[in-house]
């Protein structure tokens, strides 16, 4: 195949994977709401279980919903009719991931579930199939063709189900009240976790706190903006910030003035200057920042006093972009 080639057929794979989640849509009904509000009114865990391409699915799903509010286990089919059932109790509730709906292991698994009393939920690719009829909720997801050559690999219906499964725990996110706060909670390590837990607080103390008055003359703000090496001061009065000093507002006034010494803070600084509560999360101030095009803001209390700065710099070394 060519570049050219190569380069269309994946197009086509991409437009027919995205066609078929876009089907999707059609197929939302009254089973999905049910489904949603059986899984939020859930006393127990979500077991989640599939075999083939359809467990690799269900392990993501699982991991969505651990990390969003909703506890859950993945439980393979096949290891489930080998004594794994032992992980389902009684009130749990079971979604259970297939294109065709009549694995071995599925027709096995569901008169089981059916006499512990537990809610089926059927992510299903095969409305005639026997998981669809036994379920008490079906979420359709079924594909008009796989995206593979021959239309044999697993790849526009994972896709479905996969989005299905996204659906789901997006609803329960929106259900729960899931808050990033609690988001959090649950992801405290790597870049993730600081994106939902790293505040301003933990930034600002760092650095030094650049500061000086209205009244300050030339030869104050250029020792303030270099020996705090943040390229800013605040200008301050009563402890509140009143404007900013940057080091391009001292070059535009070196051009625009002919006897620079003679000024003060009061005619060279940037009245009401962006700022910050300390209590905001890192990423926050950083789209600030973008949004401003600035690279520091001024960090004050519930008061309005003004305790210090963060430079963009702050944010971007802590791995948050």
């Amino acid at each position: 195949m060519t570049k050219e080639e190569i380069i269309h057929y994946a197009t086509e794979v991409l437009e027919e994977e995205a066609k078929s989640v876009s089907k999707l849509v059609g197929y939302l009904d009254n089973n999905f709401v049910s489904a949603v509000k059986e899984i939020v009114n859930c006393s127990g865990r979500v077991i989640v279980t599939g075999i083939g391409k359809s467990a690799i699915i269900g392990q993501k799903i699982v991991g969505t919903f651990n990390s969003t509010g909703t506890p859950s286990v993945f439980m393979h089919a096949a290891d489930a009719v080998h004594g794994d059932l032992g992980i389902i109790q009684k009130d749990d509730v079971v979604i259970c991931l297939s294109k065709s709906g009549n694995t071995p292991e599925i027709a096995i698994l569901i008169p089981f579930l059916k006499g512990n009393g537990n809610k089926l939920i059927a992510i299903v690719g095969a409305m005639d199939s026997l998981l669809a009829k036994e379920s008490h909720y079906v979420l359709n997801c079924t594909v008009e063709r796989e995206a593979s050559p021959n239309n044999l690999a697993p790849t526009s219906s994972a896709m479905a189900q996969l989005a299905i499964g996204d659906a789901l725990a997006s609803t329960l996110i929106k259900m729960r009240g899931f808050s990033p706060e609690d988001f959090a909670k649950v992801h405290p390590g790597g870049i993730l976790g600081r994106r939902t837990r790293l505040k301003v607080f933990d930034l600002y103390k760092l650095n030094e706190v650049p500061t000086v008055a209205s009244d300050a003359n030339m030869q104050e703000i250029i020792l303030e903006i270099s020996g705090k090496r943040l390229g800013v001061t605040a200008v301050v009065e009563d402890n509140k910030v009143i404007g900013a000093i940057t080091d391009g507002d001292l070059r535009r006034a070196i051009q625009k003035h002919t006897s620079i010494m003679s000024l003060n803070a009061k005619d060279i600084m940037t009245q009401n200057p962006k700022t910050i509560s300390a209590d905001t999360l890192a990423v926050d101030a950083l789209e600030m920042m973008k949004k401003h095009h600035i690279t520091n803001i001024f960090v004050v209390n519930e008061n309005g006093y003004y305790l210090g700065v963060i430079h963009i710099h702050d944010i971007i070394k802590e791995g948050i972009y």
